[in-house]
């Protein structure tokens, strides 16, 4: 039996850590307008700037709550807007964007550049039709306008996963 992968996500100064086991859901690049509008927000709130590329995306990987140790502690929360469904947290101790929670999901996104080297390579990119120059995206991993059909097909089976306690 492999051993199950662990990685650790860290802010810039290594204070915060959290523990992520298991291979994540997926991950993958956002540019839709909240992430977009997230992403300013944060580097407005003092968030250091490593966390969105040159089109205003944010790199995440994504993975079920159950496979997460470490979220709670030196962050602080940000919405959008009042009504948001998604929360953004930075490390208090660095300003460093660490990660997203959606509403009540059982899920988590944490920002990619967190995870350093160990990061596994970009699988997707999603919600392209927000970015203003769409043709200098790179062409390195499969582009979607909107979320692609099987972006949720993946959430459902971690889903099912998680009922099962696989």
């Amino acid at each position: 039996m492999r051993p199950t992968p662990e990685r650790i996500a860290s802010c810039n100064c290594g204070k915060v850590q959290v523990r992520a086991t298991g291979r994540p859901i997926v991950s993958a690049a956002c540019y839709c307008a909240d992430c977009q509008a997230g992403g300013r927000l944060l580097e407005e709130a003092g968030a250091r700037k490593d966390f969105r590329d040159a089109w205003g995306g944010t790199e995440y990987l994504v993975y079920r709550d159950d496979r997460l140790r470490g979220l709670e502690g030196m962050v602080q929360a940000f919405r959008i807007r009042e009504a948001a469904p998604t929360t953004r947290y930075i490390t208090t101790c660095c300003r460093s964007a660490l990660y997203l929670k959606y509403g009540a999901g059982w899920w988590t996104s944490l920002y990619r550049v967190r995870f350093g080297d160990t990061a596994p390579p970009l699988q997707m990119r999603n919600n392209i039709q927000h970015v203003q120059d769409r043709a200098t995206l790179p062409s390195d991993v499969p582009t979607y306008s909107g979320f692609p059909p099987g972006l949720f097909g993946r959430l459902l089976c971690a889903r099912l996963a998680r009922l099962i306690g696989a």
